[in-house]
């Protein structure tokens, strides 16, 4: 797979991932403020629901395509991580991730 192109719109950061306090078992990684500022700016006004943006995004060897999701108690987008992703990389509560997401066009 080739790697996400190297431009304003591929962000690369380093985060926690953790678990949504709730009935479901869902993980996430909040994206930094000043990213998610950027995200903002640059995202579609029309679009998916939830102003959520689309994005491919890429922890260790593993990407996949999803949206970020604006979290307004956190005040910034928070990514999603699903199991596959997270057995593929041996990851859990609390690691922190290297992240790479790339703005879908």
């Amino acid at each position: 797979m080739a790697p996400p192109p190297d431009d304003h719109e591929t962000f690369s950061f380093s985060a926690e991932l953790w678990m949504h306090d709730g009935p479901a078992a869902w993980f996430f990684v909040t994206v930094p403020g000043e990213i998610s500022d950027v995200i903002d700016l640059l995202r579609p006004r029309t679009g998916p629901g939830f102003g959520s943006v689309r994005v491919r995004a890429q922890i260790g060897g593993t990407a996949w395509s999803t949206s970020v999701f604006p979290d307004t108690s956190r005040q910034a987008y928070v990514l999603p991580v699903k199991a596959a992703v997270r057995r593929s990389e041996a990851i859990d509560d609390g690691d922190v991730v290297a992240v790479t997401l790339t703005l879908a066009r």
